[in-house]
């Protein structure tokens, strides 16, 4: 419940409220509140639980809102100009964060994030002390309504003010409500992707030096440790990482399928492999190592695929950026163009006659060509939006069972957990108009609402060609009769 008056004390009144009334209704009928959380929280139903865990976190994203105004107001009464008079200082402390820190008793990193939120979303005051708004709007009315909390605005208002010099005013204000309203309901790991990409286009100039910054800061260090272990800690821009995380991968997931740990069909091994995921990527790079010592042909011949996704124009013309399967940071177009040059790229046109997309009811698996049209759809895994590389191709409906084909239309990746999830809970999947929708059983959902998944929920809008104004045309010269030529003024001229 929100009150009438969004973003003011009598919201937090309200959320309050709800939640007393959502926790006292999560109790048996007949049961009596305890005053202990841990008593009550034990006797709630699974559905009473669930709801009293969104009327908390109302509550929270609320305070959290208030609390990044209060943190404003100390910034804006603390400005450098006023030197030690300032609120901050005058009280002992460093900066505003450092306050609201201490006041908070979190770290000074979380507080300097709400102290900037405090700021980018509080209205403003020019010269003649006319009330102004803020410098971003929809974040401010997102955070006021509590739809967008403070780690998300942050993240969003960072980014804009980072490009803010050299980004196009009308097209950084369209991003920034399309971020605040996609907030609201996505996961924030996919909320920062779909920043990176705003950043990439709002500043395709400022991408290439990014880039060339990382490059130049890539390091690995390693040493060995008073216990004789090995350590190893490296920093890779995304040319070199790619290359690196792509590999490791791949090894990775050849290892989880052949554990029968995948979900899948596969058997498994008959020694049962209990290595964690950090221990089989520890044991690839070994692998990897190996088997540069004894071959004498790789550093000449690519043997690990990297997908790299962009528009032929970027490639042809070297404006804009692309991605590159396992990343989530766009790579510039120079980038991409010189990863082309040092690896093995196959040119592929997915649907042409040549690399059959569709492949009926004949063929089993999922083909190559067709799990790399369903990554363009999905992203990765179309559930959870995990990497691809840890992906399967799945029917939508089941070849056998089902008799479903092997077509795009009928496939959908997924990682195990969320595949184990649909099978499991009653999940049904529809592909739509080139979209993947996935509607929740009944105990999850009573109204059974579809749920957007794969890589709509995040992609941004694909921009508009730009089209040539057409050339002007100079209006033809005007001629004067001559005045030597007598004509007849109903026929004219001969």
């Amino acid at each position: 419940m929100v009150g009438v008056m969004t973003g003011s004390l009598h919201c937090l009144d309200d959320d309050l409220l709800s939640l007393r009334e959502t926790w006292t209704g999560a109790l048996p009928a007949f049961g009596i509140a305890q005053g202990e959380v841990s008593a009550d929280l034990a006797s709630m139903s699974d559905a009473g639980l669930l709801a009293t865990t969104d009327a908390l976190a109302h509550l929270v994203r609320d305070a959290e809102a208030v609390m990044a105004r209060v943190a404003g107001e100390i910034a804006r009464r603390s400005p450098a100009s006023l030197g030690k008079e300032g609120l901050a200082k005058k009280q002992g402390f460093q900066n505003p964060a450092h306050l609201v820190a201490a006041a908070t008793g979190g770290a000074v990193a979380g507080a300097a994030r709400i102290v900037g939120v405090g700021k980018a979303t509080a209205p403003r005051l020019s010269l003649t002390g006319e009330v102004l708004p803020p410098a971003h709007p929809h974040v401010a009315a997102g955070l006021a309504a509590g739809s967008v909390s403070v780690d998300a605005a942050s993240a969003i208002t960072t980014m804009l003010d980072r490009v803010a010099p050299r980004a196009d005013s009308v097209m950084a204000d369209g991003f920034e409500q399309l971020l605040t309203e996609r907030a609201a309901d996505l996961p924030h790991t996919l909320l920062l992707r779909m920043i990176r990409e705003c950043e990439a286009r709002l500043d395709q100039d400022g991408l290439a030096p990014r880039e060339e910054a990382m490059r130049a800061a890539r390091s690995v260090r390693l040493w060995e440790d008073s216990a004789g272990r090995l350590r190893l800690a490296g920093v890779f821009d995304p040319e070199t990482g790619a290359p690196i995380k792509g590999a490791v991968e791949a090894l990775v997931t050849e290892m989880i399928r052949a554990s029968g740990k995948g979900g899948g069909e596969e058997t498994q091994t008959v020694i049962p492999d209990e290595r964690t995921i950090v221990q089989m990527q520890a044991d690839a790079m070994s692998m990897i190592a190996r088997h540069v010592a004894g071959c004498s042909q790789m550093p000449s011949t690519p043997s690990t695929t990297m997908v790299v996704r962009m528009e032929l124009s970027t490639l042809l013309e070297g404006l804009g950026q692309g991605t590159v399967d396992g990343l989530t940071q766009p790579v510039s177009a120079g980038t991409i163009r010189k990863m082309a040059a040092t690896a093995g790229i196959i040119p592929a046109v997915f649907g042409g006659q040549s690399l059959p997309l569709d492949l009926g009811h004949d063929h089993r698996l999922f083909s190559r060509a067709q799990r790399l049209a369903l990554a363009e759809r999905d992203g990765g895994c179309a559930g959870c939006g995990l990497d691809v590389a840890y992906t399967q191709a799945h029917h939508v409906f089941w070849w056998k069972r089902d008799d479903g084909p092997t077509d795009l239309n009928n496939g959908v990746l997924l990682c195990p957990p969320c595949h184990t999830r649909v099978h499991d809970d009653g999940w049904t999947i529809q592909i739509r108009d080139g979209q993947v929708w996935f509607t929740p059983p009944p105990h999850v959902d009573i109204e059974q609402k579809p749920r957007l998944g794969g890589k709509a929920r995040y992609a941004l809008p694909t921009p508009e060609p730009k089209t040539e104004p057409e050339p002007r045309t100079e209006p033809e010269p005007r001629t004067e009769p001559d005045p030597t030529t007598e004509t007849d003024p109903t026929t004219g001229p001969d």
